[in-house]
Parts: C-alpha cells; sequence; structure tokens
C-alpha cells in the first residue's frame, strides 16, 4: 500500500477497539453510542456485537442507515485538532445465525475481542455488519478528505492480522 493516508486509517482501525455509533431514534433524533468493533476481512467490513435490550441495536433492525466515528484517543496534551479520525456512513446489515457471513464476523470478532466470546451464544445478542456507503477520513490537522468505499474495502480486507 503507498497512499500514506490509507496506511494512517490503518493504523488507526487497528489501534482503537471502540467506535461511536449514531443511529436515528423512532422520533428521528440523532442517538449517539459507543461500541467495540472488528473489522472481517472476508466481507470487507466492520462488525459490531451488540444487545438488542440496546436501544441502538432496535434502531437499527428498524432504520439500518447508521454512521460510525472512530477516533484516535487522547494521550496527554495531544492537540485534538491532530487526533486521526474516520467518520463511515454505513448500512447496516443484521446478520443470521448459520450463515457463512454470520461465522466470519463472529470469528474476526472474537479474534480481537477472545474475553467476549461467551456472549456470542446469548441470542440478544446479533452481529451486524456495517457496509460502507461513504468514508470521511481526518488523518490529521488539515488532513482531511471523502474515500470512496473501494479504496476502504480494499484496506479491510488486508486486516486479517493486526486487529490488536
Amino acid at each position: 500500500m503507498d497512499d500514506p493516508l490509507l496506511l494512517s486509517l490503518q493504523r488507526l482501525l487497528r489501534s482503537e477497539r471502540t467506535a461511536s455509533l449514531g443511529t436515528l431514534s423512532n422520533q428521528g433524533l440523532p442517538v449517539i453510542s459507543r461500541v467495540p468493533f472488528a473489522i472481517c476481512p472476508e466481507q470487507a467490513n466492520i462488525i459490531i456485537h451488540i444487545s438488542e435490550m440496546a436501544a441502538h441495536t432496535r434502531y437499527l433492525m428498524q432504520r439500518p442507515d447508521a454512521s460510525l466515528m472512530v477516533s484516535q484517543s487522547e494521550h496527554g496534551q495531544d492537540a485534538v485538532h491532530d487526533l486521526p479520525r474516520v467518520t463511515f456512513q454505513v448500512l447496516a446489515r443484521q446478520l443470521e445465525r448459520g450463515q457463512a457471513d454470520f461465522d466470519q464476523a463472529r470469528k474476526a470478532y472474537i479474534r480481537r475481542f477472545p474475553d467476549m466470546e461467551f456472549l456470542c451464544h446469548f441470542t440478544d445478542f446479533h452481529f451486524f455488519a456495517l457496509d460502507l456507503v461513504r468514508v470521511r477520513h481526518i488523518a490529521g490537522f488539515a488532513a482531511a478528505r471523502t474515500l470512496k468505499p473501494e479504496p476502504v474495502r480494499a484496506l479491510l480486507a488486508e486486516s486479517s492480522t493486526g486487529q490488536d
């Protein structure tokens, strides 16, 4: 990969394990939640595993258009405007148990969060694949750009290793 900004995005997705998920409530109001995420290289998308007891899960089931923001954590005296971040506009797709994409998502999620494997047995927890629609990447101050989904999907497909 020759693009230093795509490398920056890859580092961000590997280093951060939680993201802010934006959904719409039944009243059409924006709701932001914090969710853990993993990358599924076989599907070249982002995976979340969330409980239907949470409002954001019910909202996604009703309205699959959502947004996910991953931002580098602040460390000490970091200039907040320099922090790398990415916002994905996504279409959330609930994965069905027993299907190949469910098994791929489960494997990717457990690879990143081995201590959460037990949650995969709870029937009120659901895997969602977040299919990319639009990507806005800020690699640092004055380094912002909108990306087409294709190069980011290629980056996600390469992410079979390094999900720390």
